[in-house]
Order: C-alpha cells, then structure tokens, then sequence
C-alpha cells in the first residue's frame, strides 16, 4: 500500500514536472517568437536603409551614364554635320586658297569640338565625385550611425 502512494506521487510528481516544463517550454517558444519578429524587422530596416543607398547610387551613375552617352551621341552628329560641310566645301569649291582655309578651320573646328566633349565628360565625372562624397557618403554615415544606435 504504501508503495502504491509512493508510486502515484511520484507520479504525480513527475506529471507536474512534465507539465511546469511544457508550460516553460510553450513560453520560451513564444519568447523566441517575439525576439525573431524584433530581429527581423530590425534586419529589415538596415536592409531598407542599404537599398535606398544602393538606389541613390544607382541612379546617380544612371545619370553620369546618361550624360556622358547623350554627349557621345551629340559629338557623333556634330562630327558628322561638320564632316559633311567640310567634305562639301573641299568638293565643289574650285579656289585653292578657299579651300585650303576650309582645311585650317576644319582642323581648328575638330581639335575645339574633342576639346568642349572632353570639357563636359570630365565636367561630369567630377560632378557624379562630388555628388559621391558629399550625398552618398552623407547617408552612408547616417546609416552607419542608425544602426549603431539600435538596440
């Protein structure tokens, strides 16, 4: 008899353990839960952050790209203009002295012109460095010190 009660308290005992440790163990699940949700929302905000900086870097080589291409695609038709007009005045002009002062502004013509396309991809390359040092740098730092800040 007496081991019969031994026997159902302990195993009543160990019930209860059985039944303290689920409901230890259903907490720490749902602790866990919340900590993964804080997590990844904490992730999501630095990776939000990192695609708003990658977008502004993007879009501002989109610009240089696009600046230096529209300048590249002006000096092709500006050659071709200049290159027809010239090769014009040398075809049908019959006064050698005429045509030998096309051939000096030709010349003069086409050093100028490589020199302002030049001027204007160099303009904008320098424009798309100091955009990088001065926007982008700006907000990666910003984002460097959210980050730091966050708990």
């Amino acid at each position: 008899m007496i081991i019969q009660v031994l026997i159902t308290l302990c195993l009543a005992g160990a019930g209860a353990m059985l039944f303290a440790g689920f409901r230890i163990s259903g907490a720490c699940r749902r602790d866990l839960r919340i900590l993964n949700i804080h997590r990844v929302n904490a992730f999501s905000a630095i990776q939000q952050s990192r695609m708003e900086l990658l977008e502004v870097r993007n879009r501002a080589k989109l610009l240089e790209d696009t600046v230096s291409g529209g300048a590249t695609a002006v000096e092709k038709v500006h050659k071709a203009i200049a290159n027809t007009t010239f090769g014009l005045i040398d075809m049908f002009s019959r006064d050698e002295e005429f045509k030998d002062g096309a051939r000096k502004a030709r010349q003069t013509h086409n050093e100028t012109s490589e020199q302002v396309y030049k001027a204007v991809r160099t303009t904008n390359r320098a424009l798309h460095i100091l955009a990088d040092s001065l926007l982008i740098v700006k907000a990666e730092k910003r984002i460097v010190s959210k980050t730091k800040k966050a708990p």
